[in-house]
């Protein structure tokens, strides 16, 4: 290392080095400049400091795996104006005497560590010469404090960076020192529970600043801009707070900002027209207020630099896409109007330069009309969600999206396209519509890479299609409420990955596949959806300084998307980390016969099993005792016999357990654990059960076996279930029509009329003289 006696910059940053650092580098006394960063190397950093490097002004570790805590000896480093030792895995307490011997410190970034303990930011109170502060929290466990003791400071500061530090954690004041700031440039004071109003001041004071982050915290009250122009600000994030009232109407002609993100608060009534003014806007997101009225004609008329543009879960009314909407037309990226009260119809034509869009969600709202076809010419549209709107006629063959498509509950109708490319698609919904006919069976051989498939409540009919089994990446198949007729096909048994599948409300006949065994309901849940599956350029949305990457779109689109799926006698909605982890299978309203398949008991991970409204025939398996994460298992309405297996007493999760009208007998389960809670309603319909908690004692049980007898579903209903309601309902409703029908009938033909009357006078007069003559014989016997 003698050679290097004279060596002033060390720049070996970028290179993939492992191993730990050498102290030798210690030993240069010329250096003024050390950068290693963007390496692998790990171990705790030792520098041979003692009369050396007192030249270092520069000293770049950053993203490493360096740990352990920072040495003292970077105390000695006095002349150090540039320390960078973010992202590594350095932990403990950050030594005070270090910080505070660094004097002539420039720029510090400590940022994407686990330090923790208390830090006092009044420990930088002498260095005069910092511009630059980064210290972006990662663990939760560090406290950062500027209030205590009270100090001013000497240093004018151009960057403050300080988000998820709790920052002074006991009092949620925002730092005072910030007040004696002038030439703040970027502040990021985000997620740190901060209390308190706007502050204003922060604005006025520093003319320079472009950028300020109050995200996640809690500030509140009016937000209130100071009333001059301040024409460098570019960048405005006050989102997730407690702000209220109305946006101030000259919001626009005092900022110009290329971003504007003030969603999740409680802001309320018009939109200022003003707003229209940022013409330089690439992202406005006002998305989760109380926003109401119109969208102001100047925003969607003039602000054609817009990226991403997010007015979601508002109270916005009205026609948004009028003639003078003109995004499509330039450089929108992302379009989000779900939940709201917009109307009207999607534009006929969009130019061939609209077709960068990649998020469409319009769903909630009152849109109508047919699907327009240039959707198809969307080729980056990876996600498009029209749901509950008022849509008609047939889906376009030119629709595609890559990772999801939900037309669901709209008025959609006809045959299900067969020319729509569905061969990078991840998730379909199209429940609730009017769509019929059989379902293609090319649908399903081009669909590879299918996770979701829901296509309940529509009228499709005919056979399912075995072509479904070669969808092995499915994870959730809903086939619910539709006429499918014929066998379960077997090759539905391909479909390993399976974690929910919902064949109920059909028409399915013959038996329960036995090779269901082979699904795993739940046993991957801890995979990813996407894995394996193709992902294009990762920039792909990349626009004017914002990108949107496919990651986030894609981890949006899994985290935004959800299901209902019925257990526990009621529909619960199933999103992100929760949908993830259910498991389940429903087949009941349909015409399925035979035994239940003992290697139903090998779907170990299963939360739900519902089997109810068939005519299953035999004995319930022994085996569902293997079910140990079961919470729901629904086997009514079917004509099982012989008794309940009481070992079924050792699931501990089953929250709803239901046998009601079958055919079983002897004793029921004993109430202990989960079984304790099962009401008479749980075994109802079954006359030779007995014991508790049904009243009949199983001392005087009749030693017959019960006689089989036919099921009486009608309409998918069973004896058991007469109502007494519907009964005299349907008696009398019987009874008047009866009459107005007579009464018709003898309006219309005079003869039949003259007919009737006369009859009626006949019987009349009888029964007068039966009576009297009855009288009169009387009197006559009691004179005598």
């Amino acid at each position: 290392m003698t050679n290097f006696s004279s060596l002033e910059i060390l720049d070996m940053s970028g290179n993939g080095f492992t191993g730990i650092l050498s102290s030798y580098i210690g030993a240069l006394p010329s250096l003024k400049a050390i950068s290693l960063s963007q390496n692998k190397l790990d171990g705790t950093l030792q520098l041979h400091t003692k009369g050396m490097l007192k030249k270092l002004e520069e000293l770049d570790l950053s993203d490493n795996n360096f740990e352990g805590i920072l040495p003292p000896c970077l105390g000695r480093l006095t002349s150090l104006r540039f320390l960078d030792i973010s992202k590594n895995q350095f932990g403990g307490n950050i030594p005070s005497f270090v910080i505070a011997s660094l004097t002539s410190l420039e720029y510090i970034d400590l940022s994407y560590n686990h330090f923790e303990g208390l830090f006092s930011f009044s420990l930088l109170a002498n260095h005069s010469k910092l511009k630059v502060v980064r210290f972006k929290g990662e663990n939760n466990k560090l406290v950062i404090e500027t209030e205590n003791p009270s100090w001013e400071p000497s240093f004018q500061l151009k960057v403050l960076l300080l988000p998820n530090c709790n920052l002074n954690n006991f009092s949620s004041n925002i730092p005072k020192f910030l007040f004696y700031q002038r030439e703040l440039e970027l502040v990021d004071i985000s997620h740190n529970r901060l209390k308190g109003s706007f502050p204003n001041w922060l604005i006025e004071n520093n003319t320079r600043l472009q950028l300020l982050n109050l995200r996640d915290n809690y500030f509140g009250g009016p937000f209130n801009l100071p009333t001059d122009h301040y024409k460098n600000l570019s960048w405005l994030d006050f989102s997730y707070n407690n702000f209220d009232g109305q946006l101030q109407e000259n919001i626009g002609k005092i900022l110009n900002l290329q971003y504007l993100n003030i969603s999740q608060n409680h802001f309320e009534g018009n939109l200022p027209s003003s707003i229209g003014d940022m013409s330089n806007l690439e992202k406005l997101d006002l998305s989760n207020n109380n926003f109401s009225g119109e969208v102001p004609t100047k925003l969607v008329a003039n602000c054609t630099s817009l990226v991403v543009l997010k007015l979601s879960n508002n109270e916005f009314q009205g026609e948004i896409f009028s003639k003078k909407f003109q995004f499509f037309n330039n450089s929108l990226r992302v379009l989000e109007l779900n939940n709201n009260h917009f109307k009207g119809t999607l534009p006929d034509k969009v130019s061939p330069a609209g077709s960068y869009l990649g998020i469409l969600d319009i769903s909630n709202n009152g849109f109508l009309g047919l699907i327009p076809s240039w959707l198809g010419n969307m080729q980056f549209l990876w996600s498009l969600d029209m749901s509950n709107n008022f849509f008609e006629g047939q889906i376009p063959c030119e629709m595609h999206a890559y990772i999801l498509v939900d037309l669901s509950h709209n008025w959609l109708s006809g045959l299900s396209p067969s020319c729509a490319d569905l061969s990078i698609i991840q998730h379909l919904f199209l429940q609730g519509n009017r769509l019929t006919g059989p379902i293609p069976k090319v649908t399903f051989s081009v669909s590879f890479h299918l996770v979701t498939l829901d296509i309940r409540d529509n009228l499709f009919s005919g056979r399912i299609p075995y072509e479904v089994g070669k969808l092995s990446n499915l994870r959730i198949l809903l086939l619910s409420g539709n006429n499918f007729s014929g066998a379960i096909p077997k090759q539905l048994c391909w479909l390993k990955n399976l974690e929910i599948m919902d064949l109920s409300k059909n028409y399915l006949s013959g038996t329960i596949p036995h090779c269901f065994r082979n699904i795993n309901f739940g046993k991957l849940n801890a995979i990813d959806a996407f894995d394996g599956l193709p992902q294009p350029n990762s920039t792909f949305l990349e626009f004017r300084h914002i990108t949107i990457p496919y990651q986030e779109v894609e981890q949006n689109a899994a985290a935004d998307f959800g299901i209902e799926f019925v257990t526990k006698y009621r529909s619960y909605f199933y999103k992100g980390g929760i949908l993830d982890i259910m498991s389940g299978l429903d087949l009941s309203f349909n015409k399925l016969t035979g035994e239940i398949p003992q290697e139903l008991g090998q779907l170990s991970p299963i939360l739900a099993l519902n089997l109810s409204y068939n005519q299953l025939t035999g004995f319930i398996p022994t085996t569902f005792s293997n079910l140990t994460h079961l919470e729901s298992l629904d086997l009514s309405h079917n004509n099982l016999s012989g008794e309940i297996p009481s070992i079924l007493i050792d699931l501990h999760f089953l929250e709803v357990f239901n046998v009601a009208c079958n055919n079983l007998s002897g004793k029921v389960p004993d109430m202990k654990g989960q079984f304790g809670t099962f009401q008479n309603s749980s075994y109802e319909g079954n006359a030779f059960l007995c014991g508790p908690p049904l009243e009949k004692s199983c001392t005087r049980v009749d030693s017959s076996p019960p006689l089989p007898r036919k099921s009486l579903t009608t309409s998918k209903g069973k004896w058991c279930e007469v109502d007494p309601l519907v009964f005299s309902t349907s008696f009398w409703v019987s009874y008047v029509i009866f009459f107005i029908g007579v009464s018709c009938i003898l309006y219309i033909n005079p003869y039949w009329r003259q007919w009737c009357f006369n009859l009626i006078e006949y019987r009349m007069y009888r029964c007068y003289y039966f009576a009297f003559n009855m009288l009169r014989r009387q009197l006559n016997y009691t004179c005598h």
